[in-house]
């Protein structure tokens, strides 16, 4: 292999073979380090020529050249310049990152893709993991794709259309009391009693890698140059993290020229550990009590990346906002409305952050924004609108 792993809390570094989970000194989450030269800049020409899909960043992946990936087609996603809604909350150059149209409905595929793609070639042949909803599609149907057993726990308060899905694609599912913390628990148990992979967030290396690839592509899509901020409902935070990340290699290749975009998490003022924590100038995050919203995919009260989520923002001059639930609701009903982009909730929250942000004059009215729609409104059931 030509990468190794680095311990993103002690500095401490390990080979990368095998099943890997988390630092074994200090139980933080690894980061994917590069020990190949970095893909010159002449790639591009070759990069444009290639087909559709995350994986035609190979060199920036972990991926070997005699190596295939698990693949359902994930990532090259459309960034859609989004007139009507700028014009209606006021910015002049607004886009929408829809991960709504990836293979399994939402950007979890990406993540999932990666990770299971690195432990089949590891030896893995059965994985766990906890869910809000979004993962536990992406892992059922990768699973299936690399014909793994695939074991979830989540809340029995996921949208039911989500917990057909992974149902629909063969994995085990156990729906649970309490949030996904609670799961998380299990997830763990389980994986310890029958030799599972743990596939949770940040608990194995390569998700941050599957999620870099939508700041590749956000860079590619505007002509390699870079937005002037990006707001990314935040949940567990792996795709900020990996956007952060990607940012970092891009400027450190020479393929863009910085600054960095200013890295916005948007959260649910019903969990907002990451924007509390941010507020109060703390290095990692408290878990979250009580709880609620109704963006599933933003109910993690105590996400293992904060203290990583809270680096990534700070060191690209970012922000964290919470925003109501009425907000995100009426942020999404804008989003589809005006734009035709089926919104997810969460993706309503990066619409109401970027409107109260404006308004706080932290975002300015001509700059580039980029707001994500994270996954489709009908698999929620379009309850929530």
């Amino acid at each position: 292999m030509d990468w190794t792993l680095e311990c993103s809390a002690c500095g401490a570094t390990s080979e990368a073979d095998g099943l890997r989970t988390v630092c074994d000194h200090c139980g933080a989450p690894w980061l994917v380090r590069y020990a190949r030269k970095a893909p010159p800049p002449s790639l591009k020409s070759a990069l444009a020529a290639r087909l559709g899909g995350m994986w035609r960043y190979r060199e920036f992946l972990p991926l070997a050249p005699d190596e295939e990936p698990v693949t359902l087609g994930e990532g090259s996603t459309p960034l859609l310049p989004a007139p009507r809604l700028g014009a209606r909350i006021g910015l002049a150059d607004l886009w929408v990152k829809d991960e709504s149209v990836n293979p399994t409905g939402s950007f979890k595929a990406r993540g999932l893709a990666a990770a299971i793609t690195r432990a089949a070639i590891a030896g893995a042949t059965r994985f766990t993991l906890p869910t809000a909803g979004n993962a536990g599609v992406a892992a059922a149907a990768y699973g299936a794709r690399a014909g793994a057993k695939v074991q979830v726990f989540a809340p029995k308060s996921t949208p039911k259309p989500l917990l057909d899905q992974m149902t629909a694609y063969g994995a085990d599912l156990v729906t649970v009391d309490g949030h996904i913390g609670d799961c998380g628990q299990l997830s763990r148990a389980f994986a310890t009693e029958n030799g599972a992979m743990d596939l949770s967030t940040l608990r194995e290396p390569y998700r941050i890698e599957g999620k870099k690839t939508l700041g590749l592509e956000i860079a590619e899509q505007l002509g390699w140059t870079l937005p002037g901020a990006i707001i990314y409902p935040t949940g567990g935070g792996t795709g900020l993290i990996g956007m952060w990340k990607a940012f970092l290699e891009l400027i450190a290749a020479g393929w863009v020229s910085g600054p960095m975009p200013r890295l916005v998490s948007v959260q649910s003022t019903g969990c907002a550990p990451v924007v509390r924590a941010y507020e109060e100038g703390k290095s990692a995050c408290e878990a979250w009590k009580d709880a609620w919203t109704v963006a599933s995919g933003l109910r993690v009260p105590g996400p293992l990346g904060g203290a990583l989520i809270l680096r990534g923002i700070r060191e690209s001059h970012g922000t964290a906002v919470g925003v109501t639930d009425e907000q995100l609701l009426a942020g999404a009903a804008l989003l589809s409305g005006l734009e035709g982009v089926d919104s997810c909730p969460e993706g309503g929250a990066a619409v109401a952050a970027a409107r109260n942000l404006l308004s706080q004059g932290v975002l300015a009215p001509d700059e580039r924004v980029v707001v994500f729609n994270t996954g489709a409104g009908v698999l929620y059931g379009h309850d929530f609108k």
